[in-house]
């Protein structure tokens, strides 16, 4: 049986409402590498993160990218809506384009975890060769199928199944 890392547990059991940014810069994508949830070594998924009450979709992808990955971002335009569902986990995932407007990048925080429980361990630009040689379990499903990187930026606007 797999367990939980307690890290995680600050998000489960409950649906979240994501905002994602995909960005491609020289032919990488952005991804962030967080700690293993349950059933994976580590699990690697573009920037993004919870909605909060009061902002809106643009200020919390703007905002989110800046604390995980340390650069500034325009949210160019709607991608598409995924569901994802990896229990004790639920979130329905909008992704936006994005490009960097300023920043450096690092490797950031989760401000609403404390210093012993934060999840990210990296942040970097990956090739689509490299993102392919990722186990299935370790990235998230929009990237399990890619012929290129551009796919991101052209998938149908629904739930991916």
């Amino acid at each position: 049986m797999n367990t939980l890392n307690p890290n995680v547990a600050l998000y489960t059991d409950k649906v979240r409402l994501r905002v994602c940014g995909i960005c491609i810069k020289d032919d990488k994508l952005l991804l962030v590498r967080h700690q293993a949830t349950v059933q994976n070594k580590a699990f690697w998924m573009p920037p993004g993160g919870g909605l909060q009450f009061g902002e809106t979709v643009e200020e919390c992808l703007k905002r989110e990218v800046l604390e995980e990955t340390g650069l500034q971002v325009e949210v160019r335009r709607f991608l598409f809506v995924n569901e994802f569902k990896q229990h004790p986990l639920q979130a329905v995932e909008l992704f936006f384009e994005v490009v960097i407007t300023g920043g450096s990048l690092m490797t950031g925080t989760d401000p609403e975890a404390t210093a012993d429980q934060q999840l990210i361990e990296e942040v970097v630009f990956l090739p689509l060769e490299e993102i392919r040689e990722l186990p299935l379990p370790d990235k998230h499903r929009v990237l399990h199928y890619l012929f290129s990187l551009d796919d991101l930026l052209g998938m149908p606007h629904h739930f991916l199944k």
